[in-house]
């Protein structure tokens, strides 16, 4: 979760906060250093898909927009990035058959209107990469799968072929990068805006845990649902409370919480070093 301040006509601060958000539900219980983990990874990525497609990130570093305490206080957490025109959609990469997909396949034999071959297993890997897009439902609702056509309507036919295009590109660099490392991505969801020029512009975060789901690739086995380097754990525990998944929010275990912060840095190691 980010908090965003203005600062100019042409640039504004993004600080990523350590609050954590569940089934839609943000909780009083933060998972520690996960602003600065996220900040990491996504600037990390940022930088290796610069060659594909131009992104949020300025020059400006924030001790230039914030006074020396403020700066200390969200070092390595905030980062000054340009202003765009977000567009109205999620551009999501789908790798391996999980998730919303997965109940969408057992129903319909598709994802988002593409149809899969008969007979996959969970968490399959998928022959070639699918692009399923979503809505973007106000805070407090959930994003819906949407299929290609409607992208369309959404945004333009041309800016919708080159939303897909740039997401599978992305999705295929990264996916590469990661399992040379042992990290299986199974899908991703990016974000893009028009900046003053109109240039589509990878904004947001980028393929970060709290974006993407990341497997262990000595662990992996279709049939079977991996464990995830995120947050996983936390939405595996609320899941065995007779929680509706409404505010107001469960306490959740430290025991729980502070596996949930391993996870983060463990990812962390294993894809920035």
């Amino acid at each position: 979760m980010r908090d965003i301040y203005d600062i100019d006509k042409d640039n504004m601060l993004i600080v990523a906060s350590d609050r954590l958000s569940a089934f839609d539900v943000i909780f009083d219980q933060p998972i520690e250093n996960k602003g600065k983990i996220l900040t990491t990874i996504a600037n990390y990525w940022f930088n290796k898909t610069d060659h594909i497609i131009q992104n949020h990130l300025t020059a400006a570093r924030i001790d230039e927009v914030l006074s020396a305490k403020e700066a200390k206080m969200l070092e390595g957490r905030a980062t000054v990035v340009k202003k765009l025109k977000p567009l109205p959609i999620e551009a999501v990469v789908r790798g391996y058959i999980i998730g919303s997909g997965w109940k969408e396949y057992l129903s319909l034999n598709s994802v988002c209107g593409i149809k899969l071959p008969p007979g996959l297993k969970l968490a399959e890997k998928l022959q070639e990469p699918i692009f399923t897009p979503s809505s973007k439902a106000p805070a407090g609702e959930h994003d819906a799968n949407i299929s290609f056509t409607e992208t369309e309507a959404l945004v333009g036919t041309e800016l919708a072929n080159q939303i897909k295009s740039i997401s599978l590109k992305i999705y295929d660099y990264a996916y590469k990068h990661a399992i040379s490392r042992g990290i299986i991505i199974a899908d991703t969801k990016l974000e893009f805006g028009l900046d003053s020029n109109n240039q589509l512009t990878l904004m947001d975060e980028a393929l970060t845990p709290d974006s993407s789901r990341f497997w262990s690739l000595s662990e992996y086995a279709p049939g079977t649902s991996p464990k995830s380097f995120d947050k996983q754990i936390i939405r595996d525990y609320l899941e065995t409370l007779e929680w509706n998944k409404a505010p107001p929010a469960p306490t959740i275990p430290e025991d729980v919480m502070a596996k949930a912060t391993n996870k983060y840095m463990e990812i962390q190691s294993i894809l920035c070093s």
